[in-house]
């Protein structure tokens, strides 16, 4: 990715050469293990204290996470944003009382806040995507949305190109796109199958069953075999991709959270008694349904993966991956222009 900024040294120890002789009779030419070596120590060092190190650096400077969501209006994305965040961080939420009209083209609406927990402070910035999906002519409607994205990439990448760069480069770019799916219970339709395979190349898209709570749940699952069915037919890569598990450990774990894709959620910022405990819920006339309740809805598998496991991931993931393809493009878009 990005080349170490001029304040910052690289802690990683120098390169070994593959051969080095030493002057002299008798020299014994040095080779390097293929991979590290484990080394026994006799004593303690501490190498464990950088974890706390990180830690009580993050805590002061904070980090960054922007999030976009994108559906067609009335599938409850504000709900959602503000059930994941426990906090009133979606755009409608930050404008009450005001009328919301479907705009006659797609427009992007960004909106940041620092939420603190625990002394961990998040720059959070929610971009939402009113009128997509919402016209008779919904063609090209993901223009604006590629747009916007490869954008936020253009900005960053000429922060990193400055010979005296800020010692922290303000970061826009979108680490994660959540894609609501209307719960026909059918198939996909041509508009999200299009909008995926098109982004899913430029930014981590996560589909997940709007308004899971109007489908039954022998619907859900049906529905959702259909959707899995979809991606694979129409080679859709979302998050999270086959091609970037490293670790046999994350595999296991991704190929758990890929099986479950798309989640089926129920978004609720209300509250509500339930067996002497007050539960985030939405009320139907066959009783409340908990957000947080695996057994009610798939709510909280989507908040783990995009706070509590995976959030990192998603960042890294961008940076690496996604930004570092726009990068590679624009820079030889530059040399053959120069």
């Amino acid at each position: 990715g990005s080349s170490l900024e001029p304040e910052e040294r690289s802690m990683e120890p120098p390169a070994v050469p593959e051969e080095e002789e030493e002057e002299g009779e008798g020299a014994v030419p040095l080779s390097v293990a293929p991979g590290p070596v484990g080394c026994q120590l006799f004593g303690y060092v501490g190498i464990e204290a950088v974890l706390d190190q990180m830690k009580i650096k993050t805590m002061k400077t904070g980090f960054e996470f922007n999030i976009m969501v994108v559906g067609q209006s009335g599938l409850g994305k504000s709900t959602m944003v503000n059930t994941l965040f426990k906090s009133k961080v979606s755009r409608k939420s930050s404008q009450p009382g005001q009328e919301e009209r479907i705009p006659k083209t797609v427009q992007l609406q960004s909106i940041t806040h620092v939420i603190e927990e625990k002394g961990v402070k998040m720059k959070l910035t929610v971009t939402d995507t009113p009128g997509f999906g919402d016209q008779i002519n919904n063609e090209n409607c993901w223009d604006p949305i590629i747009k916007y994205i490869n954008e936020q990439y253009e900005r960053y990448l000429r922060e990193e190109i400055l010979i005296t760069r800020k010692r922290k480069i303000p970061d826009t770019r979108v680490h994660g796109c959540v894609y609501f799916v209307p719960p026909t219970g059918h198939w996909l339709r041509p508009l999200d199958l299009e909008f995926m395979r098109r982004l899913s190349k430029i930014v981590n898209v996560v589909p997940v069953i709007a308004k899971a709570d109007t489908l039954t749940l022998e619907e859900r699952a049906e529905f959702k075999q259909r959707i899995q069915e979809d991606l694979k037919t129409h080679a859709i890569s979302v998050y999270p991709q086959e091609d970037f598990d490293q670790d046999p450990e994350d595999r296991a774990l991704n190929d758990r959270i890929r099986e479950k894709i798309p989640f089926a959620v129920v978004g609720a910022d209300q509250e509500h008694q339930v067996n002497g405990k007050r539960v985030l819920g939405r009320k139907t006339k066959w009783g409340i349904i908990e957000v947080e309740n695996p057994a009610h809805c798939e709510f909280p598998l989507l908040r783990d993966l995009l706070i509590r496991s995976h959030l990192q991931d998603l960042k890294d993931i961008t940076h690496n991956v996604h930004y570092e393809s726009y990068r590679v493009r624009r820079l030889n878009e530059s040399n053959r222009l120069g």
